[in-house]
């Protein structure tokens, strides 16, 4: 077999390589808008399929292939150069979060047991209004426990949920007195 084949098969998986490569000509022209090793890498991607490609050209004329042995060697060395600095950026990037101490302070985020409250009280509501319905039904009990009784277990619900956020630190309540009107709920 004749290297013409090889070399017009080589010269069509680099021609198909284009997902990798145009995306990798994309990250470069961006320049210093991606980082450094972004752009190593794209370097080792661009000099990798044009080994290939200068390899699928040598096999096509006849010339030896040592030249796509040394494009080989680069896209190795770009490859590692790229991996080592994205290494060193993750380090970086988590030692800047860790100097803004990103972490919310769990006393002015009372999100969980507020919905922890809300949804037990709700469904205890639901659950009597139903029960009460049903009793009502059959005779046994008047309308007015059966509209009562579940919008005042609604009511301390919301009551409680309040009490929650305002003893963590959340939402603050109406002041009049500085004449910010309803601003005073933005506290917090």
């Amino acid at each position: 077999m004749s290297a013409v084949v090889p070399g017009l098969a080589l010269g069509a998986l680099t021609a198909s390589g284009c997902v990798w490569y145009v995306p990798a000509l994309v990250d470069l022209r961006a320049g210093a808008d991606r980082p450094v090793s972004r752009r190593l890498a794209a370097l080792a991607c661009l000099s990798g399929w044009g080994t290939a490609g200068l390899a699928a050209a040598l096999l096509l004329t006849g010339a030896p292939l040592a030249v796509a042995g040394a494009g080989t060697l680069a896209c190795v060395a770009l490859r590692l150069a790229a991996w080592v600095r994205a290494r060193g950026e993750a380090r970086e990037d988590a030692a800047c979060w860790a100097a803004l101490d990103a972490r919310p302070d769990v006393r002015h985020a009372p999100h969980r047991a507020v919905g922890a409250i809300i949804a037990v009280g709700l469904t205890l509501a639901t659950a009597t209004g139903m029960a009460l319905t049903w009793i009502h039904a059959r005779g046994a009990l008047g309308a007015a426990p059966v509209v009562a009784a579940p919008v005042a277990l609604a009511a301390c619900t919301l009551a409680g949920a309040v009490v929650t956020v305002r003893g963590r630190g959340g939402v603050g309540g109406v002041v009049a007195v500085d004449g910010r009107g309803w601003r005073g709920w933005l506290r917090r």
